[in-house]
């Protein structure tokens, strides 16, 4: 029986990455809702990234998003991040704003349009140059709305040929991580709509091209376990974007909608060697449209912590012999009471002895940060992703 005392080793290696973005306003299509508080530039969303670090300890890597977060001097950008407690992680493009990226961008037809997206992707390398970044992670918004609108397979060939010019920039260390998603903004056909097309490009670029998985980014009904099974069994998850989606890519909070489908794709990570793993980025990708920003990071950090708690509480022994010998109800069980059980007051305690607040989310609310920045933060451009 494995106890919580059995795993805090290696819930002290959780690290999980976060998005400069979820601290700027976000929306959907019908409307971004401003709040007050909200970061004007990178290095007060940095700020605001800091805090759930602080609070939590599971936060220590904030990704950039290019151009929301361009600077003029990264090395400057990196020392404040460390002066805050944090570091830069995967620089994420941005091909899918521009004008020019209507009939899209890395597999469009017209070549004009296609090497200012790779340009765009190349400059990302040169920025991961300057702040010692591993990843470039690559989402498309490629694809069609209408049967006949372009010649699908040609734009298979035309995005492979793309990325392989992207790829060739990289340095030794450094991978492209290929994010797919099943659909919108297009909504006929997208070129990278799945897993195993994601997989197919990255195979045919190199050993460092790795599938980014968003959990959001899959048709209602997918198994994302199975995905995650597969991807760790050929070596080629670089990294998750974890969020909460009831229909669609809805960008919620971690484990809000599903808690049972985050412990699920947590057991089939640590399963497959992703965790504790360096080479598999565990990531947040959420906006928070009607909630408080850090609050909601903090929320999602916490409740993947939660999630793999119980996930690393399966005894897996007993679940191997169970399935051997064949006892069905015998391994589901095993499976369920590690999902039931009720760590909450194990991680509180846990994060006490640690010289971390019992309760982050409370411990953020009575810091009086935010009352702080919605004072300090009055005037100039809130940051939004529109």
């Amino acid at each position: 029986m494995t106890g919580f005392d059995d795993i805090t080793g290696q819930l002290e290696q959780l690290a999980i990455e976060v998005p400069s973005w979820a601290y700027g306003n976000s929306g959907t299509r019908f409307k971004v809702f401003g709040q007050p508080g909200t970061p004007r530039n990178v290095h007060e969303k940095i700020a605001d990234a800091a805090q759930v670090h602080r609070v939590t300890g599971l936060a220590p890597v904030v990704a950039l998003h290019i151009p929301w977060d361009k600077v003029d001097d990264y090395a400057e950008l990196g020392e404040h991040a460390a002066a805050h407690g944090v570091r830069i992680g995967t620089i994420n493009s941005n091909t899918f704003q521009d004008d020019d990226y209507k009939l899209g961008s890395l597999a469009h037809a017209d070549a004009k349009v296609r090497a200012k997206a790779i340009a765009h992707n190349i400059e990302c390398i040169r920025i991961m140059d300057a702040t010692g970044v591993r990843d470039l992670k690559i989402w498309l918004a490629d694809g069609t709305n209408y049967p006949g609108q372009d010649d699908i397979r040609a734009r298979q060939d035309r995005l492979a040929e793309s990325l392989a010019e992207i790829y060739a920039e990289l340095g030794d260390d450094q991978r492209l991580v290929l994010e797919y998603k099943f659909f919108e903004p297009a909504f006929y056909h997208t070129d990278v709509p799945d897993w195993g097309t994601s997989l197919l490009q990255c195979m045919a670029l190199g050993e460092k091209a790795m599938v980014c998985l968003d959990t959001g980014h899959h048709a209602p009904g997918t198994n994302i376990e199975f995905i995650v099974a597969q991807l760790l069994r050929v070596g080629r998850l670089g990294s998750f974007d974890f969020n909460s989606r009831f229909y669609a890519d809805d960008d919620l909070m971690v484990g809000a909608a599903d808690p049972f489908q985050l412990f699920r794709i947590l057991h089939e990570v640590v399963r497959g060697g992703g965790f504790p793993n360096p080479d598999v980025a565990l990531m947040l990708d959420q906006c928070h449209n009607i909630e408080n920003h850090i609050a909601g990071q903090i929320r999602s950090v916490l409740n993947v912590q939660e999630m793999l708690a119980r996930a690393l509480l399966i005894d897996r022994d007993a679940l191997a012999a169970a399935q051997s010998s064949g006892d069905v109800l015998g391994a589901h069980q095993l499976f369920m009471d590690a999902f039931y059980t009720d760590v909450r007051g194990d991680l509180a305690a846990w994060r006490e002895s640690r010289g971390l607040p019992a309760d982050p989310v409370k411990a953020f609310w009575e810091s009086g940060y935010q009352q702080q920045i919605e004072a300090e933060r009055v005037g100039g451009q809130a940051a939004s992703w529109t």
